[in-house]
């Protein structure tokens, strides 16, 4: 199915004004990512949360995230997608996510960090998909519907419902 921006992104404009944590998860390697009600992050990630695969992790991709109107919006294309088997640490509502693109930097709580490159999907999430073809989040194919991967500015402890906010330059 073809990029539907204006419906993504009248769903951002909406709820923009209440931008907040609505899942975190870890795992001690792989997908899906377990929820966690709150978890320290450090510049090495998620406390707990380790990686199977040489190119996941390390300081540049230590948080991954994505926005729960995407999940919501790929559900209702029939994909069995949920928060975290995609491999996100974090889950947020309300930003503008089509806007969220390497050197943006956001405040999670009181956690900051630097979105540094779209996360390439890879064959181990094509669960999360009914066609199993993984590149319906590709960044290159479909603009706007990928997970985003960032570098920890500040390290510190993430609650569901913490606010998340764009920090301006």
């Amino acid at each position: 199915m073809a990029f539907r921006c204006g419906s993504l992104s009248q769903k951002f404009r909406r709820v923009a004004d209440a931008a907040t944590i609505v899942a975190l998860g870890s795992s001690p390697g792989g997908v899906p990512k377990l929820p966690r009600d709150a978890v320290f992050v450090s510049t090495s990630g998620l406390d707990g949360d380790g990686h199977r695969y040489h190119g996941h992790g390390g300081p540049d991709k230590a948080v991954c995230l994505y926005a729960v109107e995407v999940i919501d919006a790929l559900r209702a294309e029939g994909h069995p997608i949920a928060a975290g088997t995609t491999g996100e640490n974090v889950t947020v509502r309300g930003i503008d996510w089509p806007a969220i693109v390497p050197g943006v930097r956001l405040m999670l709580g009181a956690v900051e960090v630097e979105v540094t490159e779209y996360a390439t999907p890879c064959q181990t999430i094509v669960d999360s998909f009914a066609d199993r073809r993984s590149k319906r989040i590709s960044q290159k194919l479909h603009p706007g519907w990928s997970r985003v991967y960032a570098r920890v500015i500040t390290e510190g402890i993430l609650t569901l419902g913490d606010p998340v906010r764009v920090v301006e330059p």
